[in-house]
C-alpha cells in the first residue's frame, strides 16, 4: 500500500490556495487558482450555478440587476480538464465605470471608507470602497465552486442556507439530508430551508426598506463525508477550526463565526457539550469509519481536525453600512458634519452572503483534503485518500 502524498513539495509549495482582484466597477473580477492536480473535470455549469445563486436573493439592490455574472477560465484547463497550472478564471462586470465614478468624501460608518482613507492618506473613499466591496466575493464564489468540483469526486458536499434574518428565526434539525436542505432552500428568495421562517423573513426586509433601513442575519454551512484527519493540532496555524473561521469572518459584513455549539458551550457543563463516542461496526464504511456520536456539539471539528462528522458553522452579518436614510458622518474635504454618501447598495445581503460562506468553506475543506492527501495528479490524490481509509479501517488489528 502506498503512502498518503504530502501536499508540499520539496522546494516547491503546490499548497491549493487561491487570490482574487478587481473592484466593484472596474472591468472585471479575477480568481487565480493554484494547487489543483491535473485530471480534475471543470463543472463550468455548477460555477456558473453558484455565481447566479449569489446575485439572488429577497433584498438585492439594483446592481444585480445589471450583471449576469458568469466565469470565464482563461488558463489551466485543456478540454475541460485541470493540466496542474495556475488556473484563472475572470466574471466581467458591466457596471464598468470605476474611472467615471463619481468621488466619495462622507464615510459610511460601518463601511471601510473612513478607515480607508486614512490608511491611504486620501480624502476620496472611492479608492477603497472600489476593492472593500463585496462584488469581489463573486471571485471566492467561483473559486469555492470550483474547489466543490473535487470535493464531490470524494462524496463531500457542502450546503449553505440562511438561518435568521433580523428578528426571524427559523427552527429546524440540522440533521436533515442535504437534498432536503437544498430543495425547501431553492423554494424561496429568503434561502432559507424553513418556509414559513422565509416568509416572515422577506416581510422583515421589506419593512427595512420601508424604513429606509438595512438588516442583517445568520448562515449556517454544512458539509458531510468529510474524513476524519483534515487539519492538524500540531501547529495552531494548520488548525481547520482556524482556517473556517479566517475564511468566513473574512466575508465583507461578517462579524462572528462559530463552530458547532459556538458560544453556546460557555454556559453548559461539560457532560452537556462533549460528544460521546460509540462504534457501529456496521458503519465501516462511513466516513467516520465506524466510530459514531450520540451527538454533534463541536460541529464535525475536535483539536483542530475534522472528526468524521458532519462539519457545522454557522456566521453573523451585520446589516449592510449603506442606509438611504444616510447616517451622521463628516465631509472629509471641510471636515463639517453631514449625512454619509449613498451608493447603490441592498437592503440585505443575507441570502446572497450565504452563498459565499459556503463556497470559501468548501475551498477550506478541499484545501486541507489536499493537504493530507495531494499529488501531482487525481490519480495520485484518490489512490492516496484510498490508502488513508484501508489504513484507518485497520486501526486495533
Amino acid at each position: 500500500m502506498r503512502p498518503a502524498i504530502c501536499a508540499y513539495h520539496v522546494g516547491v509549495m503546490t499548497v491549493l490556495d487561491y487570490r482574487t482582484a478587481g473592484e466593484s466597477h472596474g472591468k472585471a473580477v479575477i480568481a487565480l487558482i493554484e494547487g489543483l492536480p491535473a485530471g480534475l473535470d471543470v463543472d463550468l455549469d455548477l460555477i456558473n450555478g453558484e455565481l447566479a445563486r449569489r446575485q439572488g436573493g429577497y433584498g438585492r439592490g439594483g446592481r444585480m440587476k445589471i450583471e449576469r455574472d458568469s466565469a470565464s477560465i482563461l488558463s489551466g484547463v485543456r478540454k475541460g480538464v485541470t493540466i496542474g497550472s495556475p488556473l484563472v478564471m475572470q466574471i466581467e462586470n458591466r457596471d464598468f465605470r470605476i474611472d467615471e465614478a463619481p468621488p466619495v468624501n462622507r464615510p459610511r460608518p460601518g463601511h471601510a471608507d473612513l478607515a480607508g482613507s486614512l490608511k491611504w492618506l486620501t480624502t476620496d473613499c472611492r479608492t477603497t470602497l472600489e476593492r472593500a466591496s463585496a462584488r469581489e466575493t463573486a471571485g471566492r464564489v467561483a473559486a469555492g465552486a470550483l474547489a466543490k468540483c473535487l470535493l464531490l469526486k470524494f462524496g463531500i458536499d457542502v450546503v449553505g442556507y440562511v438561518s435568521s434574518i433580523g428578528n426571524q428565526k427559523a427552527e429546524f434539525s440540522n440533521e436533515e439530508s442535504f437534498a432536503v436542505l437544498r430543495e425547501l432552500r431553492d423554494g424561496n428568495e429568503a434561502y432559507c430551508p424553513h418556509p414559513a421562517a422565509a416568509e416572515r423573513m422577506i416581510a422583515e426586509i421589506k419593512q427595512a426598506k420601508v424604513d429606509k433601513d438595512t438588516v442583517g442575519g445568520v448562515v449556517e454551512v454544512q458539509v458531510e463525508g468529510v474524513p476524519p484527519g483534515l487539519g492538524s493540532c500540531m501547529r495552531w496555524q494548520d488548525k481547520l477550526d482556524g482556517k473556517l473561521m479566517q475564511a468566513v469572518g473574512s466575508i465583507q459584513a461578517f462579524k462572528g463565526v462559530e463552530i458547532g455549539l459556538g458560544f453556546g458551550v460557555a454556559n453548559r457543563r461539560g457532560s452537556d457539550v462533549h460528544d460521546e463516542i460509540d462504534h457501529d461496526p456496521t458503519r465501516l464504511d462511513s466516513p467516520s469509519l465506524g466510530f459514531v456520536r450520540r451527538s454533534n456539539r463541536a460541529g464535525g471539528v475536535e483539536g483542530g481536525m475534522t472528526n468524521g462528522q458532519r462539519i457545522v458553522l454557522r456566521a453573523a452579518m451585520k446589516p449592510i453600512s449603506t442606509l438611504l436614510q444616510g447616517l451622521d458622518s463628516v465631509n472629509l474635504l471641510t471636515r463639517k458634519p453631514e449625512r454619509s454618501d449613498y451608493e447603490r447598495s441592498d437592503v440585505c445581503a443575507v441570502p446572497a452572503a450565504s452563498v459565499v460562506a459556503e463556497n470559501v468553506v468548501a475551498f477550506e475543506v478541499a484545501r486541507a483534503f489536499l493537504q493530507k492527501f495531494g499529488g501531482d495528479t487525481m490519480h495520485e490524490v484518490g489512490s492516496a485518500y484510498t490508502g488513508f481509509l484501508q489504513s484507518a479501517g485497520l486501526l486495533g488489528e
